[in-house]
């Protein structure tokens, strides 16, 4: 973990990179490059040995555009050492090929594709997965003792926001030898720090509030440099890099992570209390809400409540349809973390692949929208969204 990790979020998005580029760019440049030479063969060695950092082969990783971001990222969520991925699934598959062979549990509800790796494809090579669900958690024990040996949770969750005690649950798999991985896309690290709560490793896709402004598909894995180096082989081999110039557009992000999270932050506070009062919006989902089920755990484990949130509509999936398909500043689209506001109805996107028992029985109703804030003025979100519900 680098020295800067001492310092605040925002400086270490902007510093955190201990090496300057030569020429004086306050930015490692792009290295569009695809192999790298060497003096001679001894120099080469040396490398490739590991006896010495230095650029080898961009499929590798081993890129000065792509080293600069991940001392970025790992600095932001105080881990030794972070891996850049080109998405956020990619880097998923690897943590779960790495330290999910002995079994895997998810806890609570997760994004589609993620829930589909894990119940459909996994199984296929002999990965044992579990999900359970968060009235569930007595399971966990019980899978623990059986072998299961990688705890992997979304806090707060896709779409109803649910949150886990990360530093409890942490207890109760480590006492059985197991390790504890957290998706911390929804709440970025602005708002929430895994690792010092007690995970062993943190996920995210890059594409959403790291990447900031979408315009870039990427993933990233941090932990400590005993967890991670097993990964560095399935990353390669599996052909999963991202590309230099998808790093120089994510360290660009980082710069003004903080100052758009805190807008975000801000701004789904006033939209969640202004749908609260609204007659045609039967519940909001939310953690800065006082009467949010997790609202006392996220004040304990989150520096900030997030830019996500989930409103119901009265009158079920047809009248959410209608919300949805009148609004006119939310973008009717999948992914969330942008510069723009988004709007998702989850049964027919993120979640479409489940049956709708499987989406019931997750609390997943046709009713729901996920909100993703942006960076309008949010007195404009709040009469985009009056207007849409009214004119339903």
């Amino acid at each position: 973990m680098s020295t800067s990790s001492r310092q605040g979020m925002a400086t270490r998005a902007i510093h955190g990179v201990s090496s300057r580029d030569p020429q004086g760019s306050p930015h490692t440049p792009i290295y569009n490059t695809t192999t790298f030479g060497f003096e001679s063969t001894a120099d080469l060695l040396e490398v490739v040995d590991g006896n010495r950092p230095g650029s080898l082969y961009t499929r590798y990783g081993m890129n000065p555009t792509i080293f600069a971001l991940e001392e970025t990222l790992a600095g932001l969520e105080g881990a030794e050492m972070a891996w850049a991925f080109c998405s956020g699934m990619a880097a998923e598959t690897a943590l779960f090929l790495t330290h999910g062979r002995e079994g895997i549990i998810c806890m609570g509800d997760a994004y589609g594709g993620t829930l589909e790796l894990l119940e459909s494809q996994l199984p296929l090579l002999g990965i044992k997965t579990h999900l359970i669900l968060g009235h569930e958690l007595d399971r966990l024990d019980a899978l623990l003792a059986d072998g299961a040996r990688l705890v992997f949770f979304e806090t707060p969750t896709n779409p109803a926001l649910e949150l886990f005690d990360i530093q409890a649950i942490a207890e109760r798999a480590h006492a059985q030898g197991a390790l504890v991985a957290i998706d911390n896309t929804f709440a970025s690290p602005v708002n929430q720090q895994p690792l010092a709560l007690g995970a062993d490793l943190v996920v995210h896709s890059a594409t959403k509030y790291l990447g900031g402004h979408s315009d870039l598909t990427a993933g990233a894995l941090m932990g400590s440099s005993e967890l991670l180096m097993p990964v560095w082989n399935w990353r390669k081999n599996l052909g999963s890099m991202i590309a230099p110039e998808t790093a120089a557009l994510l360290a660009r992000s980082l710069r003004t992570l903080s100052v758009r999270v805190q807008r975000q932050n801000a701004s789904a506070q006033a939209i969640a209390e202004a749908m609260l009062r609204h007659p045609r919006v039967e519940r909001v989902l939310y953690p800065g809400l006082p009467d949010f089920p997790g609202h006392d755990l996220a004040a304990r484990q989150m520096q900030g409540f997030g830019g996500m949130l989930t409103i119901e509509v009265k009158g079920g999936g047809e009248a959410a349809t209608r919300v949805a398909d009148r609004l006119q500043l939310f973008a009717l689209a999948p992914s969330l973390g942008g510069a723009e506001s988004l709007v998702t109805q989850p049964c027919t996107t993120t979640h479409h692949g489940l049956s709708p028992e499987e989406r019931t029985r997750r609390g997943i109703s046709d009713a729901m929208l996920r909100l993703s804030v942006g960076l309008e003025d949010v007195e404009d979100l709040i009469t985009d969204l009056e207007q849409a519900l009214e004119g339903s």
